[in-house]
This record gives structure tokens, C-alpha cells and sequence, in this order.
């Protein structure tokens, strides 16, 4: 038969020890659930064996979880890199803020960069620290349960080597005196000296044994009774500290990339203004240079004689206002509500939207308030012609134009 190859180190004494101990141990568990031999109970250590369970299956979800959301946090910085990236393409090298836009994208990939490495370096590294402690006191458990089952079997044992003495004696003795019947009288004296040391050597054993395996559970057991209570009162701090790193790092990512996007807000609210002021506003012309006209040129020269001299001339306009040098009176019309002034078509211009107001040079305007202010663009007013407020009363066809395209009358 083939030998049992052993590795280095191991002698067949030791193996046979060692499966000797299993067989006792096996032996000793089946007898204990048979209520046939008693088991040594320590409820606060079992209580301390349960809490150190739900710790570590508490830290093992917790551990896994943060995983997963480290692998999240990559997945959107991957994905909101992409999505950057598709903008950066698409913006145009004369587009407004073309060069911060650049910026910013690098900005926010570096914000996620550090985000989580700070989280590996806060959290996950805390975790796994935290967390490479049980596998060592797992083992050391279990050895203890090994070590108690050694002590109650080697208690047993010696227990039932001190009750059996005097039944070995009595089993030992009538063996004995058949043999004496058949030995020769001097070999009768050696005969029951050799049985009572036989009985003394197993009591002896047995005793050694009892101590042996009584200090090695103790040994291990002490440890465990002062470290389980310690782990345990251990996962409030640091499940504390985790949370916080964690809210910590994320309010201050959230913080500093709300800024970035601001910013970014901001630049593109700049190019659509920009782009939507070029698109939906003509190209104004610089406004007409007045040149006096006659009437002009006279009035000013009958006013160089002062008022003495001014006789009482009455003109009546096209509009039906009466005006002397001094004073004008308008006889006309009624004007329209909010009016504020008239201006004159210095130029045609072309509406481009529906809101705006067709001119011809020469048309008369009147000029009235924005219903609304916040409405009102920069050289741009609101008025109805002159001609359709006569004839209509309405200010239905009312519009916006440049107002450099007039000029007030």
C-alpha cells in the first residue's frame, strides 16, 4: 500500500494526533446533542459571538455599497465627460466665450478626478481597514469552539476516570485472583502491584490532560471576552466618521460644480443673447444728418428782434395746430392714452416680425409707453401712425421700430 505523502514539517505522529482529536471532538458534539454529556455555556460570550456577526454583515452590505457608488461616480464622470466633450465639438471657434468654455470643461473633469479619489482615500480605504479585523477574530472563534469541545471532553473524561475507580478495582481483582490461582505464588505480589499502577497512571493522565486543554480555552477565551465588546462599541464611531466623509466630499463637489455650471449658464445665456440680437434686429443705419429747412431759417431770424418786434402771425400746420412765435395750440385730435411725443420717418424700413411697424419716409408717428418696460429694447419704440389713429382710433396696429429712423418733431 502506498504511503501517505506528508508535508514538510509534519511527522505521522502528528497527523495521527491530530486526527485522534477530531474523532474525540466528533464523539464529544454527538453526545452533548444526546443530553448524554454536558456543554459548558457562556451567554455573554455567545451574545458578544451574535453581535459580532451582525457587525460584520452590516460592514460587508455597507463596504459593498460604497463600491457600487464609486463605481457611479466613475460612470458619471465618464458620461458627463462625453456629454462635455459632444458641446465642445459642436461650439465654434467665433462663438462667444469659446476660450472659458474650454476652461471649464477641464475644470469639471478635474472636479471629478479628485471627488473620488478623495472618496477612496476618506471611505473605501477606512472601510477595508476597518474590516480586515474579522477575518482574524472569525478564526479565532472558531478555534474556541474547538478548544471548549477539548476541554468538556478532557473534563468527561477525567470525571469518569475518578468515578470508575472502584469498579476498575473491582474488574481488576477478580482477573487477578484466577491468575494467582494459576501463577506460581511469587509472581502473585508483581501481578496486582502492575494493576494498581495501571489505575494510577490513567488517573494521572487524565488529569494532565484536563489542565492542558482548560488552559489553552482559557487563553483564547480571555482575549476574545475583552476584544468582541471592543469591536462592537467601535462600528458607532466609524460608521460616523464614513457617513460624514462622505456627506462632507459631496456637498463640497456639489458646491464647487454648481459654479462650473453657472458659469457655464452664464457664457451661453451671453452667445444666445448675442446670436438672437444679430438674427432677429436689422443693421440700423446711423442716423440722418439734420440740415435746417427755410421755415426754420426765418423763425429764427424773426426772432433775433425780440418780441416787440414780432408781429401776431397765425400758421396752421397740416395737423390743424395753431402756433404763434411763442405758444402752440393744438386744435387737432385726440390723442392716443399713454402718448408721449411725435416723431417723423427719416427713412423707409422694412418690418421683420409681426410686432414691428412699417414705415415710409415722411409717415408721422405717435410715440406711447410699453405696457410693459421690461419689454422695451434699447433704441427701439412703440408708437401707431398718425394717419391709421385718425382714421381708426385704435391702437390695434401699433408697433415697435428704430428709433433712429426718426426723427422728433
Amino acid at each position: 500500500m502506498a504511503e501517505l505523502p506528508m508535508g514538510k514539517g509534519v511527522s505521522a505522529g502528528k497527523i495521527a494526533s491530530n486526527v485522534q482529536k477530531k474523532i474525540t471532538r466528533a464523539q464529544e458534539k454527538v453526545l452533548q446533542k444526546l443530553g448524554k454529556a454536558d456543554e459548558t455555556k457562556d451567554l455573554a460570550f455567545e451574545e458578544g459571538v451574535i453581535n459580532f456577526n451582525k457587525q460584520l454583515v452590516e460592514g460587508s452590505k455597507l463596504q459593498k455599497d460604497l463600491r457600487a457608488y464609486l463605481t457611479a461616480v466613475k460612470t458619471m464622470h465618464e458620461s458627463s465627460k462625453h456629454l462635455y466633450e459632444c458641446l465642445d465639438d459642436m461650439y465654434e471657434t467665433d462663438w462667444y466665450g469659446r476660450k472659458e468654455v474650454d476652461s471649464l470643461f477641464e475644470d469639471s473633469d478635474l472636479l471629478w478626478t479628485d471627488f473620488h479619489q478623495k472618496l477612496v482615500d476618506h471611505a473605501l480605504i477606512s472601510m477595508d481597514t476597518y474590516l480586515g479585523q474579522f477575518p482574524d477574530i472569525k478564526a479565532r472563534i472558531a478555534k474556541r469552539d474547538r478548544k471548549l469541545v477539548d476541554y468538556d471532553s478532557a473534563r468527561h473524561n477525567y470525571a469518569a476516570v475518578n468515578k470508575g475507580k472502584k469498579k476498575e478495582g473491582i474488574k481488576i481483582t477478580k482477573p487477578a485472583s484466577l491468575l494467582e490461582r494459576a501463577a506460581p505464588g511469587w509472581a502473585q505480589g508483581i501481578l496486582s502491584a502492575h494493576n494498581v499502577a495501571q489505575t494510577s497512571l490513567s488517573r494521572s493522565q487524565a488529569e494532565e490532560e484536563l489542565e492542558r486543554a482548560q488552559k489553552v480555552f482559557e487563553e483564547i477565551n480571555i482575549d476574545l471576552q475583552e476584544e468582541l465588546p471592543s469591536l462592537w462599541n467601535s462600528r458607532v464611531g466609524f460608521y460616523v466618521n464614513t457617513f460624514q466623509s462622505v456627506a462632507g466630499l459631496e456637498e463640497k463637489f456639489h458646491r464647487e460644480m454648481g459654479k462650473i455650471n453657472q458659469n457655464l449658464n452664464d457664457t451661453l445665456e451671453k452667445l444666445e443673447n448675442q446670436d438672437m440680437s444679430r438674427l432677429l434686429r436689422p443693421m440700423v443705419p446711423p442716423p440722418p444728418k439734420v440740415t435746417p429747412s427755410k421755415d426754420m431759417k426765418q423763425e429764427n431770424i424773426i426772432n433775433l428782434f425780440g418780441e416787440a418786434a414780432a408781429p401776431d402771425i397765425s400758421v396752421t400746420s397740416p395737423t390743424q395746430v395753431s402756433c404763434t412765435f411763442f405758444s402752440c395750440n393744438p386744435q387737432s385730435v385726440e390723442m392716443p392714452e399713454s402718448f408721449l411725443f411725435k416723431v417723423k420717418a427719416m427713412h423707409d424700413y422694412n418690418a421683420n416680425d409681426s410686432d414691428e411697424l412699417e414705415l415710409k419716409a415722411g409717415d408721422v408717428v405717435l410715440v406711447v409707453s410699453y405696457e410693459n418696460q421690461d419689454e422695451q429694447d434699447e433704441g427701439w419704440l412703440v408708437g401707431v401712425k398718425e394717419s391709421d389713429w385718425i382714421q381708426h382710433k385704435d391702437q390695434g396696429k401699433k408697433g415697435v421700430f428704430p428709433e433712429n429712423f426718426t426723427q422728433r418733431m
